[in-house]
């Protein structure tokens, strides 16, 4: 049987705590961006992605592109539905969809946050 000092309890403890505050942080940050990511996506002057894509509980969608969905099974890795999002032609030159990095239409931070949002679905 193995003794743990008070000392050492208090420590692990510490340690137990503040990880948990970290992650409940992180979790009201990402809480946020993506919040963010939904306000701009649903954008008429901005992202717009509802004038092509179901997407959420967004009311009269449009049907031009695919439904968002399944979207982290769709996009294992979140780096590249960040990259379809920033610059679409760049997997497919014949892509409709604007190339919204590339032309200036979003922001780097505005980009990241569509791509927070767009992941949850």
């Amino acid at each position: 049987m193995i003794k743990t000092t008070p000392r050492f309890a208090r420590v692990i403890s510490a340690l137990v705590i503040s990880t948990g505050m970290l992650s409940a942080g992180t979790a009201f940050a990402n809480d946020d961006l993506i919040a963010k990511g939904k306000e701009v996506a649903w954008d008429r002057k901005k992202g717009n992605c509802l004038g092509c894509h179901m997407m959420g509980d967004g009311a009269q969608p449009g049907n031009i592109g695919p439904a968002l969905v399944a979207m982290k099974y769709r996009y294992p890795d979140k780096a590249k539905l960040r990259e379809q999002i920033y610059d679409s032609t760049k997997a497919n030159p014949n892509s409709i969809m604007p190339p919204f990095g590339k032309h200036g239409a979003l922001s780097d931070a505005e980009i990241d946050a569509i791509t927070e949002y767009v992941y949850t679905l």
